[in-house]
């Protein structure tokens, strides 16, 4: 019960956490496009959550908040199969949550936060229930987003390492089928992008935790422990990093099936850690006080972002600046008593959700940071000018 109860405060304070940086992000460009564009699975639930709760910051990442809930209440299930000591599963949740790659699936409304619970969910269903439902919501995730192809290549493999020739058939039909609806994004000249791969993954788990996590990885190959979550895990970072050598990756598509490996991780932490005498357990010691360490310190970053602008000459080199400016700029136009004009395509899509409509007789120039005296409209975050633009009115006179 004591274990249950620290559980749903982590919980309960991580939720907290997300929505009050609601308040703290703009809608971005992708997020825009996604929500003007083509028919989708995440934007018929996020117009669902706007049109519930409003057109605001909050009902627009309501859904990523939610599906992030649901999945670390996934993880914490099925890590029981891997970890059976409570506190220790206390400690995956807490690397789970502070993960950047985690915090910005539950933050940033793309397909990442979906796949991550596709995917737990997958498992769980698994694990715990007869094959037809981990398999009816196959189907589904299969017409829902082309980011599970991975999983059902990786279902492929496992079903004829098993020998389950019904199943192998079924997973391949999927993966086909995934693959007409959706494809594979092959686009662009051949040019290497392995190390930068390594790099985002290193950003996305922090360096210990994903060098870690590939060497369990290669270390149950190599032991011949290998389940269906080893082998979702280990084909699609093999994939991703095959791929890499030709293109540049879609990280927020391969990083969830990595994430999964988890439980993988801490039960081999925990298993190596405690065969060994107290003598020789110092190092064990000093790689999880550093991965927690390094883990607080990127979550740090992450939640008080907007700190780093007073350190950069260049405010558009900040990690974040997509996700910035938009809702600020919006206010102050409307301050201004200017409810529409015309601008850029991804910044006018961008302040179309803040109620600044698109029309022709009113113009939005971006100007240098340094050009004050000729911009009328100056966002300044931390009292440091991020942003300067000129607002130009037209008089449109009728020809008589």
């Amino acid at each position: 019960m004591k274990y249950r109860l620290i559980f749903f405060f982590i919980l309960g304070v991580d939720i907290l956490i997300l929505f009050l940086q609601t308040s703290e992000l703009s809608i971005s460009a992708q997020e825009a496009a996604m929500l003007y564009g083509d028919f989708s699975y995440l934007q018929y639930i996020t117009k669902a959550s706007l049109s519930l709760f409003g057109t605001n910051d909050f009902a627009l990442r309501l859904p990523m908040i939610a599906f992030h809930a649901l999945s670390t209440l996934l993880l914490y299930k099925i890590s029981t199969k891997y970890i059976k000591r409570e506190e220790n599963r206390l400690w995956l949740i807490l690397i789970f949550v502070l993960l950047p790659g985690v915090i910005s699936s539950a933050l940033l409304v793309n397909s990442a936060g979906f796949i991550i619970f596709g995917l737990l969910l997958f498992v769980y269903l698994y694990e715990n229930y007869p094959n037809i439902y981990a398999n009816a919501l196959l189907i589904l995730l299969t017409m829902l987003d082309g980011g599970f192809i991975y999983l059902l290549f990786a279902l492929s493999i496992f079903a004829l390492f098993m020998k389950q020739k019904y199943l192998f058939l079924l997973y391949v039909f999927l993966f086909f089928a995934s693959f007409y609806l959706y494809g594979v994004n092959t686009q662009g000249v051949p040019k290497g992008h392995f190390l930068d791969s390594i790099g985002v993954y290193a950003a996305i788990f922090t360096p210990i935790i994903f060098i870690y996590l590939s060497y369990v990885l290669y270390r149950r190959y190599l032991t011949n422990q290998k389940d269906i979550v080893w082998f979702i895990s280990s084909i699609a970072l093999l994939v991703s990093l095959v791929l890499s050598f030709r293109q540049r990756i879609q990280i927020e598509i391969f990083a969830p099936y990595l994430i999964l490996a988890l439980p993988l991780m801490v039960e081999t932490f925990y298993a190596s850690y405690r065969v060994r005498l107290k003598m020789f357990r110092k190092r064990y010691k000093i790689i999880f006080t550093l991965s927690l360490l390094f883990l607080v310190c990127n979550s740090f970053i992450l939640l008080f972002n907007k700190e780093l602008y007073l350190v950069l000459q260049n405010p558009q080199t900040h990690f974040a600046y997509k996700m910035h400016v938009a809702k600020e700029l919006a206010n102050e136009l409307k301050s201004q008593h200017i409810t529409c004009l015309e601008t850029k395509s991804d910044m006018s899509m961008r302040l179309k959700f803040y109620g600044i409509s698109e029309c022709h007789d009113t113009f939005l120039v971006e100007n240098a940071i340094n050009n004050i005296q000729n911009s009328n409209v100056t966002i300044r975050y931390k009292n440091k000018v991020i942003y300067n633009a000129s607002v130009t009115k037209i008089n449109t006179l009728p020809i008589y």
